[in-house]
């Protein structure tokens, strides 16, 4: 299997996979939980995209080679359902769109198409005001406080304690390129059935993501009360009743 992709396990007879794609600075094992509810809907894949975990920490960090590599995964485990969290939502947009014969369907969590103007500078002080290395999981754990969890699987341990499983330049540059394009041309190229999932404390650009969802045939848009940006970990039950019931209508 290609770097960085791993296999959650499932029901092989449906006939049916899903791919699951994190976020910015996590990892595919950051769907664990997620994972083992959705392994009756079929095989259950996630991927470590480029530059985070085990994939290659090489560019270019733009959405179109992201897009190829899932592609790329998509040609050997099958036609699946996509499952994105933020980037990851962007990726599995611009995957439906590129290439709809790989793409049953998308769920995309918390991600607008149009972040024109913000740039990295806004996270940078946050990002480096972080422990040049955390002492322990706990230490991870009480830093993030109710993130921990999440952040703990995006770690690594080295000699002097644990570091992000990706180098902040490249994440830097990965997240510019939000700041400087308007991706509303790759949802008005999705045609595969389409729920939005948004937390209710989004930090993403008011409005946009309902939108989305008006601008795609039969699209779903959700809302995730008491939830910010990770809305399958903040309100798991609620993410997880939304997703079963639209995989039970495709």
């Amino acid at each position: 299997m290609r770097p960085g992709l791993i296999r959650f396990g499932g029901d092989s007879g449906t006939g049916v996979s899903v791919l699951l794609l994190h976020g910015l600075m996590g990892r595919a094992r950051t769907w664990w939980r997620v994972a083992q509810w959705l392994k009756p809907y079929g095989e259950v894949y996630g991927l470590d995209a480029r530059g985070h975990g085990r994939a290659p920490h090489t560019g270019p960090w733009t959405t179109e080679q992201f897009t190829a590599d899932v592609a790329e995964v998509l040609r050997e485990i099958g036609p699946s359902v996509l499952i994105g969290h933020s980037m990851g939502g962007l990726h599995a947009w611009a995957t439906a769109a590129a290439h709809p014969e790989l793409v049953r369907a998308v769920v995309s969590e918390d991600f607008a198409p149009d972040q024109r103007g913000r740039t990295v500078e806004t996270w940078r002080g946050y990002f480096e005001s972080w422990p040049k290395a955390f002492e322990s999981l706990a230490h991870v754990r009480e830093f993030f406080g109710s993130a921990g969890d999440y952040f703990a699987e995006c770690v690594e341990e080295r000699d002097d304690g644990y570091h992000l499983i990706a180098d902040l330049p490249d994440l830097y540059e990965i997240a510019a390129e939000w700041g400087r394009r308007s991706y509303w041309s790759i949802v008005d190229g999705i045609r595969c059935p389409l729920l939005v999932v948004e937390g209710e404390d989004t930090a993403m650009p008011a409005g946009q993501q309902a939108a989305v969802a008006e601008r795609v045939p039969g699209a779903q848009h959700f809302v995730v009360p008491g939830s910010a940006h990770l809305p399958h970990d903040e309100a798991p039950e609620t993410y997880r009743g939304a997703v079963e019931a639209f995989l039970a209508g495709l």
